[in-house]
């Protein structure tokens, strides 16, 4: 199947050619024809597997051709859980519409920067990328109007609810014309999303990717033991030998991050923190110099284990595990996504090896583990 047999229009195609995808994954194969009909949509799928095209393209599609609405009256809106999915959704907005005759404007707001600019960058806006919260802000400052919404979008429904936001949510869908399209995705499905898509969905077209058909077998996966004293060197050991230039590395707490950041830094190799105490300034900056291969390590806490979409990832590394398996097969889904293959690296204790075992469990997949006692670490 071929994007162009979705329905799309030529600019779009266009756009898609300039970005190198050259087959639709099986979620956008899906999406896109049911949206482009009006039809309310839920897809659940893991984070990696296309749901931000998936319906995107059909949202650009349906608005390209309409008559600009009254100023700061959006005609589609896109609520995120996250400030880093809000900014990688918008960008894949402006990259999509980069070719149509008339550009369909889009904009990404959230908290923890100054509003005002944002209301400024509203004139104009057609498609809003939005945290629940800074969208009430503005709503209230009257920047900007949901009456002619015609399409809503919840991405990371799972983490939106997860996180508190359902009250901020239900304020927003209060404001919402009642004939309007709904669409939800999500990377899992539990009693909460269920609830929601009872409430908000109108018979919608349901979509459900299998777990195992996306991703982790693209994801070169192995574990090395090794007593608490020995990760520092042996991380950076493993950067060094596998001369990675490019490696996301996750810990547990804030602390760890930066401690992990200091121990890099002083042994000569480019790192930075990302995680809840940075500001978002400094958490956008570390993650444009992660991109742009100005900094080899980017060191995070589970924050940036959804929303961050760095394309071709070659390594992921876990310092420390996560509490969930579910957590876990979202760290290393940030490499190994769409068709590009990745490594991800779990270095385990022994008090690790029992929560390690329960986590290959439950993703249904046996992780190789490596002694390290051999390795000699001196100098690192």
């Amino acid at each position: 199947m071929s994007f162009a047999s979705l329905g799309l229009s030529a600019p779009l195609l266009k756009a898609i050619e300039d970005l190198g995808y050259t087959q639709p994954y099986p979620i956008q194969s899906e999406a896109i024809p049911a949206i482009l009909k009006g039809k309310d949509v839920t897809g659940i799928a893991k984070t990696g597997s296309g749901k931000t095209a998936g319906y995107v393209l059909p949202v650009l599609e349906l608005l390209k051709n309409k008559k600009i609405s009254r100023n700061r009256y959006i005609k589609a809106l896109v609520l995120v859980p996250t400030r880093e999915l809000a900014v990688q959704v918008g960008e894949v907005f402006q990259a999509f519409s980069r070719h149509l005759l008339r550009r369909v404007k889009s904009l990404a707001v959230f908290g923890g920067v100054s509003i005002n600019p944002q209301m400024m960058q509203l004139s104009g806006v057609e498609v809003l990328v939005a945290t629940p919260g800074r969208l009430l802000d503005l709503i209230s400052s009257n920047a900007v109007h949901l009456s002619e919404v015609e399409v809503l979008v919840l991405d990371e429904a799972d983490k939106m609810l997860n996180l508190g936001f359902q009250e901020e949510v239900n304020k927003v869908l209060a404001l919402l014309p009642a004939k309007r399209q709904n669409i939800l995705f999500s990377a899992t499905k539990g009693e909460e999303v269920e609830a929601y898509l009872s409430d908000l969905l109108q018979d919608p077209f349901r979509i459900e990717i299998e777990e195992e058909a996306v991703v982790p077998d693209l994801i070169d996966q192995v574990a090395y033991q090794t007593p608490a004293e020995r990760k520092g060197p042996l991380l950076r050991y493993l950067i060094q030998q596998e001369n990675m230039e490019q490696v996301l590395v996750f810990t547990s707490s804030i602390r760890a991050a930066d401690n992990v950041v200091g121990k890099l830094m002083k042994n000569g190799v480019a790192a930075a923190a990302f995680h809840g105490e940075k500001s978002q300034g400094g958490r956008t900056e570390a993650l444009k110099q992660f991109k742009a291969g100005k900094i080899r390590v980017l060191v995070a806490t589970d924050l940036a284990s959804r929303g961050i979409d760095i394309k071709f990832l070659p390594f992921v590394i876990n310092y420390e595990l996560p509490r969930s398996p579910k957590d876990y097969v979202h760290r290393i889904g940030r490499t190994g996504r769409a068709e590009a293959s990745g490594k991800a690296i779990s270095l385990v204790t022994p008090e690790d090896e029992h929560h390690f075992r329960i986590i290959q469990k439950k993703m249904g997949k046996r992780v190789p583990m490596l002694p390290t006692d051999d390795i000699n670490l001196q100098g690192y």
